[in-house]
């Protein structure tokens, strides 16, 4: 009787971690997909990465899954807009050679002072454990909100007159002061630029590329400063991380496809009742 009940014991610990592995497993490709799908559509990746894990009662899927995730994003983003991409990465090489006549120079210029207020703002929230605070349901679900109604009312009301080529310095400073508000989970770091860009009267088109190619050098310099964390990964699989860079990659594609294909059909009013409905079911949950 006592070599039956362990037999039974050691059969139920073994079911209990394969089922515990395949949680994991999927909650991992789950996160993957949803990353590549929310990264650049204006509902709040990060908002949703702090979600699925509270929601699925699984714990945190680690840093080097995040930076996967990330990469693979970013690679959906540079090859969807190559050309602009490439219109970067010159600029990039005439910073270094100090050729600075060149638009080439001038837009990625532009673009590091967008995101110069994002790393300000972003090492004062690790120094002082801000973005632990901010990662509450309650504020996830106040922000989806009201920054939803702001696209709404922004893309009402903005005008058709601006594209990538009118962009100033002064509208670049401010973006980047917008910016820094998505280091707020919830906010949504391309729904709050896209909202500003609609408010100065940028197309819809040109408000979406450009607030997504400033995201370039936010999603990489995010991915450097955590990067240290990745030391303190006891179990890292390399089928997981490439699962998960692919996963991410391709959703992203999709994502950025649709938003630009739909965009003059559908405007954002579909993720801004996304927005509301999650942000009260959040509240509802936060306080019931």
């Amino acid at each position: 009787m006592h070599l039956l009940g362990n037999v039974f014991n050691c059969g139920l610990n073994l079911f209990t971690r394969i089922t515990l592995k395949i949680m994991i497993t999927f909650h991992i490709f789950f996160i993957a997909i949803i990353q590549g799908i929310t990264e650049f559509l204006p509902i709040s990746s990060s908002a949703h990465l702090i979600i699925l894990p509270y929601l699925m009662k699984v714990s945190d899927q680690g840093v080097i899954i995040d930076i996967s995730a990330h990469l693979g994003s970013l690679l959906a983003l540079i090859i969807f807009f190559k050309k602009d991409s490439i219109i970067l990465f010159k600029g990039l090489i005439q910073f270094f050679f100090l050729k600075n006549q060149r638009k080439e120079f001038l837009f990625f210029f532009k673009i590091v002072i967008a995101t110069i207020p994002v790393i300000f703002f972003g090492l004062i929230f690790k120094i002082y454990r801000l973005d632990i605070i901010v990662r509450s349901i309650e504020i996830i679900g106040w922000m989806m909100i009201v920054f939803g109604v702001l696209l709404f009312y922004a893309d009402k009301f903005g005008k058709e007159k601006k594209s990538l080529e009118d962009l100033s310095f002064k509208h670049a400073a401010i973006m980047g002061l917008f910016q820094a508000f998505a280091l707020i989970p919830g906010v949504s770091r391309s729904g709050i630029t896209i909202t500003g860009f609609r408010i100065f009267g940028y197309s819809k088109y040109d408000s979406i590329k450009i607030s997504l190619l400033m995201s370039i050098p936010t999603i990489i310099l995010s991915g450097f400063f955590i990067s240290p964390e990745i030391l303190e990964e006891n179990d890292i699989s390399f089928l997981a991380v490439s699962v998960t860079f692919l996963l991410s990659f391709f959703t992203a594609i999709i994502a950025l496809n649709l938003m630009v294909k739909y965009i003059y059909t559908f405007g954002f009013t579909p993720y801004v009742v996304y927005r509301i409905i999650l942000g009260l079911i959040l509240l509802y949950i936060a306080y019931f």
